[in-house]
């Protein structure tokens, strides 16, 4: 029984998630699901990010959190459109939540729109809600073992990104383990190890992003 309900709850979530797919490529807008475990630095990035585009391309965002808006005034204060999505408790979006935060943006603005997802690695690997890529954030000091450990997040991730790389002479995180840590069960993601605090590999992520605008 559980395992029905399951599937109900997962195909409605796609037939919803198709409808926001369809909207954003209406009105050219590249979207890009942002996931991770608390504290992997997502909002840091996203600000860094938001920051370096402007001027080459109009972004939004749609921040998730279980509560609180503290990471969307943050966002705000860059002035590009951000709506606030509290789960309520729940560990991940879904696409409904995001259909009804579409809905409040200026799509026809926005070229680049991150959905930053509620800190997990485990939930928000179930529910497509719609986006056209799937970045998943790994800080180095989470340690460099984590997909042998939360597989299904980093299987399906278009992206990983390695972030605080600047503490790596204080941890002991190899980018090499991380690297055969990923290849054993995802071939195809791009890995870019960086720090929004130095800037190093920034631009490595800028223009994979890029590469996805229209």
């Amino acid at each position: 029984m559980e395992i029905k309900v399951l599937r109900n709850i997962l195909s409605a979530n796609d037939q919803i998630a198709s409808d926001n797919r369809k909207l954003l490529d209406s009105k050219k807008v590249f979207a890009v699901n942002i996931m991770s475990s608390p504290g992997a630095g997502k909002t840091t990035v996203i600000l860094e990010t938001v920051r370096r585009f402007r001027g080459r391309a109009k972004t939004g965002v749609i921040e998730g959190d279980v509560a609180s808006s503290i990471d969307a005034e943050k966002i705000g204060k860059e002035k590009v459109p951000v709506v606030q999505i509290n789960t309520g408790g729940a560990c991940h979006l879904d696409a409904a939540m995001v259909s009804k935060a579409l809905s409040n943006l200026p799509l026809d603005e926005i070229k680049l729109l991150f959905i930053e997802n509620v800190g997990n690695l485990i939930c928000p690997g179930e529910f497509y809600l719609g986006e056209h890529k799937k970045v998943v954030l790994l800080s180095t000091p989470e340690g460099d073992d984590k997909p042998y450990k939360y597989p299904l997040l980093f299987k399906i991730a278009d992206g990983i990104l390695v972030t605080k790389t600047d503490l790596l002479p204080h941890l002991n995180f190899k980018i090499d383990n991380l690297v055969k840590a990923v290849r054993s069960i995802n071939q195809k993601a791009e890995i870019i190890p960086l720090s929004a605090m130095t800037g190093e590999g920034m631009e490595n992520w800028i223009s994979w992003l890029t590469n996805g605008i229209r």
